[in-house]
């Protein structure tokens, strides 16, 4: 039972993927930092804060993406009380995003500033 669970998760991702054009670029980003993580030598504790940004986003926009799929159903034509809804859920990603973008600066910043000099 577990299991099919997961397997429902993972197609919910896939669908993610799939349709959404800021997941991919969310994917991109997130294999830059693993490598750029890995090259670096970053510390663990550095690790569980990338790991930790990388996955808000992508759970940010997971949920982003089943709230507008959940308003689009109940509400196929155009409201304006689901537009902002969308809007909201939307900024959250936004937010997640630029935090990540920070703690990717914090991280990654000093040691790549170190190889540039």
């Amino acid at each position: 039972m577990w299991i099919q669970s997961f397997g429902y998760a993972l197609r919910g991702l896939g669908e993610v993927l799939a349709t959404q054009f800021n997941a991919r670029i969310h994917a991109a980003a997130a294999l830059v930092v693993a490598l750029l993580g890995w090259a670096l030598e970053v510390s663990a504790l550095e690790w569980v804060a990338l790991t930790l940004a990388v996955a808000g986003v992508w759970a940010a926009e997971a949920f982003n993406t089943a709230f507008e799929a959940l308003c689009d159903a109940a509400s196929p034509g155009f409201d304006e009380r689901v537009r902002r809804a969308k809007d909201i859920a939307a900024g959250g990603v936004l937010v997640a995003a630029c935090a990540a973008a920070v703690v990717g600066g914090i991280v990654l910043g000093p040691p790549l500033l170190r190889l540039l000099n």
